[in-house]
């Protein structure tokens, strides 16, 4: 008997009698799932990875805190509904000044009388990577009733990793370690992180942008207004914005009798207006894609008839010539099965975006990325 033949044979044994490992779901059976969809609706995805990025002293870990403390306590945060939950949060680095700061809102924002809050500290070193088996154990291990968190966050990423944040393969491993905890714990995982640089981006390898459910940045003014703005977010709006300020509140005295401060974190209504999100950016097809057609215009533009009411000086050139360029440059490859629904989606993909225009069989750039 062949191998073919072994495989055939096996094909046919009664579907009762096959272990399924990957279970597909019948189109007509696929149903939405009613379940809530975000910790903190429209910032916080529920079971996700999010990334809170900003410059050092931008106010980011008072935030985050601020946040996860209304998730905590089940509190509506700036008139967004919350899902109850408990926090386990990674205090990994500003340790010392930690405890000033639960102290702080417990103090201004708790009740005495209120009961137990089910948020939880961690300060113990973490390397996410090496550690993530025996995290997820003693997260387990200790919260009540063996159940899971809503959220656990990692403050900062940079003293839970390992590696250069910059290597694609040390960053992806760490995006390994934080969906391994995700996964087992059913919740989200919020990363705390620096941003570069110039500031417009969270700091080290892109992977972990591209990675993440929901990307909120952090900036804090020169006036002290600390702003956080929802940046990307899967399945969810962009561009909504949140002010605050963060006030200085004496939380006790030290042995010597000096102040022991903290900060809180006050709303700011009104100071930060929902942006328009920013552009998507383009896709490495679609930037060669304009390209092909500037050396097209270049080389086969002219202006078009006048009954097209075009701007003076503006250069048209036929599609099919753009189409012939795409192929040479192989942005169209010699072995797409399907070359001209290829050429379709490009070009409807960058009229949408409003950088080229069409008419009459010419094509020409109308905007720049």
């Amino acid at each position: 008997m062949t191998g073919r033949d072994i495989l055939y044979l096996a094909s046919r044994q009664p579907r009762a009698a096959r272990k399924i490992r990957f279970q597909i779901v019948e189109f007509g059976r696929t149903a939405m799932t009613q379940g809530q969809r975000h910790i903190v609706r429209g910032m916080i995805p529920s079971e996700a990875l999010v990334t809170i990025y900003g410059a050092p002293k931008s106010g980011k870990s008072f935030f985050t805190f601020d946040l996860t403390m209304h998730v905590a306590l089940g509190w509506a945060y700036r008139g967004r509904r919350v899902r109850q939950g408990a926090v386990v949060y990674c205090a990994l680095e500003g340790v010392a000044g930690f405890s000033a700061r639960v102290e702080a809102f417990r103090q201004e924002r708790i009740a005495e009388d209120h009961g137990p809050v089910p948020f939880y500290l961690m300060t113990t070193p973490l390397v996410l990577v090496n550690d993530v088996a025996d995290f997820i154990a003693s997260v387990q291990a200790q919260l009540p009733d063996g159940g899971g968190p809503a959220v656990v966050v990692i403050d900062t990423l940079n003293r839970a990793y390992t590696g250069s944040e910059n290597d694609d393969e040390d960053m992806n491993r760490f995006i390994r370690a934080a969906a391994q905890v995700q996964a087992a714990l059913r919740c989200t995982v919020l990363v705390v992180h620096h941003s570069g640089v110039a500031g417009d981006r969270p700091r080290g390898h892109s992977s972990l942008g591209g990675a993440v459910d929901a990307l909120l940045s952090v900036k804090k003014s020169a006036e002290g207004v600390v702003t956080v703005t929802t940046e990307w977010m899967k399945d969810g709006a962009e561009g909504e914005a949140v002010a605050s300020r963060l006030r200085v509140v004496e939380v006790g005295r030290d042995d010597e009798g000096d102040a022991i401060t903290s900060c809180v974190v006050d709303e700011i209504e009104g100071a930060a207006p929902s942006r328009q999100a920013p552009a998507r950016r383009l896709s490495d097809r679609n930037r060669l894609a304009l390209a092909a057609l500037a050396e097209c215009l270049l080389n086969h533009g002219r202006e078009p008839p006048p009954a097209l009411g075009l701007p003076s000086g503006l250069k048209a050139a036929p599609v099919e010539r753009w189409r012939e360029e795409l192929h040479a440059r192989g942005v169209i490859e010699a072995e797409d099965t399907n070359p001209r629904a290829t050429f379709k989606r490009l070009r409807e993909a960058l009229t949408a975006r409003s950088l080229i225009a069409e008419r009459d069989g010419l094509v020409w750039s109308a905007g720049t990325p």
